[in-house]
């Protein structure tokens, strides 16, 4: 336990004690991006390389790193890290563009019980929120920003699809920050990962955390129960269980 300024919002004072990390994934779990999420994809590949994309890879849990090399791959495209790059970030602008266009706003939304939970979180000052995500950090932020979740998380301390290709390597790089940026350091039973898929699970079990996983995104209640997660909901609607399940310890 140790003592922090947390930039969310409802922790500016000093003196907060945290003692539980949480760890929201994005997509599936906190919102629903529509199409304009994977048709920024297909514009990112269509501005960089000049092609039209007629066949998207399978996109759930991933990093953008990832989808993007899977994009390449089907394309017959040789992968350098300059052209990766360049399509993280056409990537992000074509997002922003989505934004700007309200499309992203028009088709997505906030998932259920989403809002009620995090108001929750952010009134327990032992608990500190942020995200880990497969989205690189701009889309990440903008995400949030669009569907108004964003003051809700310190995201200096998340960890992002921009920090490294592979998930399993994300919770390392979420625990390193906290304990750089808030001078905090907690036990793997102390840290939560959410989120909608067999990859947040894995993550999960790769740094020795705990793990929620909801049936928000692309896989059944049941296919994600026989996972043996610490815990499966179908949503994050009952508040009133989730933050206990989250704290119900402290």
């Amino acid at each position: 336990m140790s003592v922090v300024r947390c930039a969310c919002a409802s922790r500016l004072q000093l003196g907060v004690v945290v003692r539980r990390f949480v760890l929201f994934d994005v997509d599936g779990t906190l919102v629903r991006a529509g199409e304009a999420g994977p048709a920024s994809f297909d514009r990112a590949v269509a501005s960089v390389l000049g092609v039209t994309v007629t066949e998207r890879p399978h996109m759930a849990g991933k990093t953008d790193h990832l989808i993007v090399g899977e994009y390449l791959e089907s394309l017959g495209v040789a992968r350098t890290d300059q052209l990766m790059a360049a399509l993280l970030d056409a990537l992000a602008d074509a997002l922003a563009e989505a934004d700007r266009s309200g499309e992203l706003r028009a088709g997505g939304s906030v998932l259920p019980g989403v809002n009620d939970l995090l108001k929750c979180l952010a009134d327990d000052d032992r608990v500190l929120v942020s995200l880990l995500t497969g989205n690189v950090v701009r889309n990440a932020k903008r995400k949030m920003d669009v569907f108004g979740l964003g003051a809700w998380f310190d995201f200096e301390v998340g960890a992002y699809g921009s920090d490294h290709h592979d998930r399993n390597c994300l919770v390392p790089v979420a625990l390193g920050r906290l304990r750089d940026r808030r001078d905090v350091t907690l036990d793997g039973s102390d840290v939560w990962v959410i989120g909608d898929t067999p990859r947040d699970l894995a993550c999960a079990r790769a740094a020795g955390v705990r793990c929620l996983l909801v049936a928000t995104g692309g896989y059944t209640f049941g296919e994600l129960e026989s996972l043996g997660a610490d815990a499966t909901m179908a949503d994050l609607s009952d508040t009133d269980t989730v933050s206990k399940l989250l704290t119900g310890d402290l």
